[in-house]
């Protein structure tokens, strides 16, 4: 699983790397085409997905800073591991498609290089465990301790059927 966990800190360092070369041909394209007498640039809705696609990318790159420092220091990873590929590999099909429409027409085409890094972003959620199984990996850890924790409170302070609860601790675990 150590192998597994790793690959997908390196997977999600790709993303983000598509990521940002997404965002930079946004911003360079944004810069240079002209609509209505000045750069698209200039325009408030170009300028909410550039921030929005920059919002993401530093998200997701201390995610996996967070996930490769644990890996470093030798902490168990697993978890954050997950959590930064999902990050950043939604990250990076976010940002392509912010591109391709920022760049219009443009961005679809095979010239311009918004559609290879959509296409290339795109394969970054499927290698190393898809999305889902990154979602499902991720919150696993976290729920069954807090469950457990949350259960040894409770019962502490609380007059529960002790058969009843935990059968809906355990219906939210698993379900």
């Amino acid at each position: 699983m150590k192998t597994l966990d790793a690959g997908r800190i390196g997977v999600a360092g790709q993303a983000l790397g598509i990521a940002q070369a997404a965002l930079e041909c946004a911003v360079a394209y944004s810069q240079q085409r002209q609509a209505f007498g000045k750069p698209i640039s200039a325009m408030q809705t170009i300028q909410n997905k550039l921030a929005d696609m920059e919002c993401k990318i530093w998200s997701a790159r201390l995610l996996n800073w967070h996930a490769a420092k644990l890996k470093d220091d030798g902490h168990s990873f697993t978890k954050e591991a997950a959590m930064a590929k999902l990050a950043a590999s939604e990250t990076a099909t976010f940002c392509g498609h912010q591109a391709i429409q920022i760049l219009g027409g443009m961005g679809y085409v095979n010239d311009m290089p918004a559609e290879r890094h959509y296409r290339d972003a795109r394969i970054t959620e499927i290698y190393e465990g898809t999305s889902e199984i990154q979602r499902s990996s991720s919150p696993g850890t976290f729920s069954r301790k807090w469950c457990s924790e949350m259960l040894t409170a409770v019962e502490a302070v609380a007059d529960f059927s002790e058969v009843a609860w935990r059968s809906n601790i355990y219906f939210v675990i698993y379900v």
